[in-house]
């Protein structure tokens, strides 16, 4: 591609695209691309670097992961119709999130206990989510205060996922420093009162908070610090102690319901001055219903990327129908199994306004770190920009037009196939 290209200087994104003629020309320099970022060997190459707790974790499933075959055999059946002859010199992958002008319709999701990935935890991915202006969701189960994690996100967009306690004063506390430290959304994730029964990391006693690992993120908090010091807890002295009542708070197996939401809602706004609050997690027509009339901002259509609740309704699918019902009336994202451009793509055309991507991150910081993760998601960038021109799209908005796919009948395999992918 020509890298003198005259159409860059009036596009108000970068030319993704041209980070595959980067990795194309490295060969001169003496140099190879950094690795592989074709999913399957991604994920192979994660599993070679990681230990086998953080393997484990990061690519563990609810019970025999059917859920998570079930949300790549959604994406199978969607076929994208390409136009050609568009001018799409000038293309734009930018688009709008709640008030902030991003880079794509693409962002960090919100996962867990990144120090058992790289020593580093969630600084880098927050740091090369500012670089490449895509906005980061910081989960309550990080391991990493989120001042730090702030620190590293800079300027850039910022969002924070609450795992909510059942401790008022916590949740507060928690959401407090969320918001001054810049955390201008709040996302509740709803899927996960307790883990889902993962058969490896039950067999393994794979829990990285009851080894003392991880719990950052509550430990920096002035009211969790009161809570440590009243149980006669030592986090210095005993950190699998203090790791193990962190995590209890926060995965407590105690599930909230409908009823505690406008505690929650009112509280969040009152904190943040009015900014928006989301529900994730949310699968179900009769649940986007209820959030849509309880006034929530945006809900992410997401089942956790199969990790919660095996042999449930693929989240692509269960995006047609809530976009069917709600569509109008809220903000909708999409998260589980985006895998490339294309996907993202899919769930633009049925729906949703915005994607999230995890695993993909998880695999790249699990592999070199910072330049793990710059590069993994350099290259989704690059795919979805490449898809855009190519395919003869000039904007996201475009991409939201059901008419661009091809759909089939839910035909899916019903023999116990898996799917690394």
């Amino acid at each position: 591609m020509d890298a003198d290209n005259p159409n860059r200087k009036n596009r108000d994104t970068p030319q993704w695209a041209l980070y595959q003629r980067e990795n194309f020309w490295k060969i001169n320099n003496g140099e190879k691309p950094l690795f592989n970022t074709e999913p399957g060997k991604l994920e192979d190459l994660a599993k070679q670097k990681l230990t086998e707790g953080g393997w484990l974790y990061a690519s563990s499933n609810a019970g025999s992961s059917y859920t998570h075959l079930a949300n790549r055999q959604a994406f199978y059946r969607h076929k994208i119709i390409p136009r050609q002859l568009v001018d799409t010199n000038v293309r734009t992958t930018s688009t709008t999130i709640f008030g902030h002008k991003v880079s794509a319709p693409i962002g960090f999701a919100p996962i867990g206990i990144n120090k058992i990935y790289h020593p580093l935890g969630e600084l880098p991915v927050a740091k090369v989510a500012k670089e490449l202006n895509l906005p980061y969701c910081l989960s309550t189960a990080g391991s990493t205060a989120i001042e730090d994690v702030a620190a590293a996100n800079g300027a850039g967009p910022r969002f924070y996922q609450l795992y909510m306690p059942h401790d008022d004063e916590l949740t507060i506390s928690l959401l407090t420093r969320a918001f001054k430290s810049g955390f201008d959304v709040c996302i509740l994730t709803t899927d996960t009162w307790q883990l889902g029964w993962r058969h490896d990391d039950v067999a393994e006693g794979n829990y990285a908070f009851y080894r003392g690992i991880g719990a950052d993120l509550g430990l920096t908090d002035p009211v969790f610090q009161k809570r440590l010091e009243a149980a006669g807890i030592d986090p210095k002295k005993d950190p699998e102690r203090a790791g193990a009542k962190w995590i209890d708070n926060v995965w407590h197996g105690r599930a909230h319901d409908w009823n505690k939401m406008p505690w929650l809602i009112k509280t969040w706004k009152e904190i943040s001055g009015g900014k928006p609050f989301c529900l994730k997690g949310i699968q179900s027509v009769a649940d986007a219903k209820k959030a849509v009339e309880l006034g929530v901002d945006g809900i992410v259509v997401s089942n956790h990327a199969g990790r919660q609740v095996d042999g449930a309704i693929a989240s692509l699918d269960a995006l047609e129908n809530i976009v069917a019902a709600v569509g109008d009336k809220t903000y909708i994202m999409f998260d589980s199994g985006i895998r490339g451009g294309s996907d993202v793509c899919k769930a633009l055309a049925l729906g949703a306004k915005f994607v999230w991507v995890g695993r993909l991150w998880v695999w790249g910081l699990s592999i070199m770190g910072e330049a793990g993760v710059r590069h993994v998601m350099k290259s989704l960038l690059a795919d979805f920009d490449i898809l855009m021109t190519v395919g003869g799209f000039q904007n996201v908005e475009q991409m939201m037009d059901r008419d661009i796919l091809e759909s089939y009948p839910k035909g899916y395999a019903m023999i116990a196939e898996k799917s690394r992918l």
